[in-house]
């Protein structure tokens, strides 16, 4: 008897996705971004667009770049009830379809729930989508938890668009540094060679972790606290490893800070080249983040003239109600926000227990006043809303709670350099205040990601908190 054969199997029909509005208002190219699967926009989520069109906000901008994008692709559709084939707008990055709703749809929600809200009428879309293709897979986009919840207790596929987000694992975000084996040099220094540049020892060693490392990244080893280098070149098995200025020791202390541990070694380093153009520092409050990079600032604008000014930028997202309208110019409507600058001004050019002068060149009440006045001439305090269009030129710029930022935003900041600035972004992607933000769609974790390994860009996240043993204690327990 023949042996049956084995029936081939069926290509499994596409997706169909329903885009929430908030969807697109994060991301205007999340139509794109379901690679073979079709994507369904109900009109209420038209609607929603319509009304967040106007102003000069994020949310804003996107819903217009949306709308552009939907009228660029009706305006040469033949057909729009089979679907507008998305693979020509999209340059083959999506293979499906765009359905719009061409049809009124009776509401199917259980009565309790009021069909007026906008909400609840995307969900009677949903199910009205999932009688009419029994056969296709129906799920609801959304970036609002509260709507997900809502899909699901009626028993209906919603899923968090992902697309935005650079690692599904917060733990996964590259650190800066890489602790050694304890048998590195018996491993990798069969072939070493070592020479000296200036007061900076090199070592070529050759090895199969050398393809892992990556440039400008920090290399230590943990029962030998005296040695740490950083990885300036890389070739196959080949690497070039480089010795660190030891910002701990008080001769070499920037603007009177020196290193109280090994990351913020690992940064001064980063923050004091000269060949490193972006520098991004993660770490909890009180890691010495704002401290060690004004201090780094004010050395380069006021004693080696690298930098001309100090300008500092910040997202002003409120962590509870918000104060309402500020009075003044810019840099006045910015002061409220400037806390945390202002705090570490005061450490920075306030005098030492033996009454020496932190800036180490003036003492006495007047000096010091007159060190203070100098050092708030030389800093700038900007907002990010006037930055578009703006080129900085040979500046130290500061972005502080860079976690706040979205990857635009962080684009649009960072592009802003212009020749001999340096740009250092400052944030803990565990405090982020900025609605429909995460750990993995936060512009720094976008920017720290992108940069690895970039060579000159350095990267270092902060563990240790520095500011007082209540504060560290409080972060513990609280």
């Amino acid at each position: 008897m023949p042996p049956k054969s084995k029936k081939a199997p069926q290509p499994q029909e596409p997706k169909l996705f329903v885009l929430d509005t908030n969807v697109l208002m994060h991301d205007p190219t999340s139509l794109f971004r379901f690679e073979e699967h079709d994507v369904y926009l109900p009109i209420m989520t038209l609607e929603e667009l319509d009304s967040h069109k106007h102003g000069m906000s994020e949310i804003a901008r996107n819903a217009r770049q949306v709308s552009r994008t939907l009228d660029g692709m009706l305006a040469v559709a033949e057909d729009i009830t089979g679907g507008i084939p998305l693979a020509e707008p999209s340059h083959k990055l999506a293979r499906g379809r765009l359905f719009l709703q061409t049809e009124a749809i009776d509401s199917e929600l259980p009565p309790g729930l009021p069909a007026s809200k906008y909400d609840n009428q995307i969900l009677s879309v949903v199910i009205h989508l999932q009688h009419q293709y029994p056969a296709r897979q129906v799920a609801l986009v959304s970036k609002d938890i509260n709507m997900r919840i809502k899909a699901r207790a009626l028993g209906l596929p919603a899923e968090d668009y992902f697309n935005d987000q650079v690692l599904e694992d917060s733990d996964l975000l590259y650190s800066g540094c890489r602790a050694l084996p304890d048998n590195f040099w018996e491993t990798h220094g069969k072939k070493l060679e070592s020479w000296k540049t200036e007061s900076k020892t090199h070592y070529r060693v050759t090895g199969a972790l050398c393809p892992k490392f990556l440039q400008n990244e920090f290399l230590y080893l943990e029962n030998t606290p005296d040695f740490a280098v950083w990885v300036r070149e890389i070739a196959g098995r080949q690497a070039v490893l480089e010795t660190l200025t030891d910002f701990s020791h008080s001769r070499h202390a920037v603007w009177g800070i020196t290193a109280r541990n090994r990351e913020q070694n690992f940064a001064l380093n980063l923050l004091m080249n000269p060949e490193i153009d972006f520098v991004t520092l993660l770490g909890q409050a009180g890691t010495g983040k704002t401290l060690l990079t004004l201090a780094a600032g004010l050395a380069q604008v006021l004693e080696s003239k690298r930098y001309a000014e100090i300008i500092v930028t910040r997202v002003t997202v409120s962590v509870g109600e918000d104060i309402g309208f500020l009075p003044g110019s810019e840099e006045e409507k910015m002061t409220p926000w400037m806390g945390a600058l202002e705090d570490n001004l005061e450490v920075l050019t306030h005098a030492d227990a033996n009454g020496d002068d932190r800036a180490g060149v003036l003492s006495g009440d007047w000096a010091k006043a007159t060190t203070r006045d100098l050092v708030r001439t030389k800093i700038k305090v900007k907002s990010l809303n006037f930055m578009r269009g703006r080129t900085f030129l040979n500046k130290f710029l500061i972005i502080d709670e860079a976690q706040n930022l979205t990857p635009k935003q962080m684009k649009t900041l960072v592009t802003r350099a212009g020749p001999g600035t340096k740009v250092i972004c400052l944030g803990n992607i565990a405090q982020i205040d900025t609605p429909y933000l995460t750990e993995g769609s936060s512009g720094l974790t976008y920017v720290v990601d992108r940069f690895k390994g970039w060579p000159h860009s350095g990267h270092i996240t902060l563990q240790r908190g520095e500011r007082s043993r209540l504060a560290d204690h409080a972060a513990e327990v609280l």
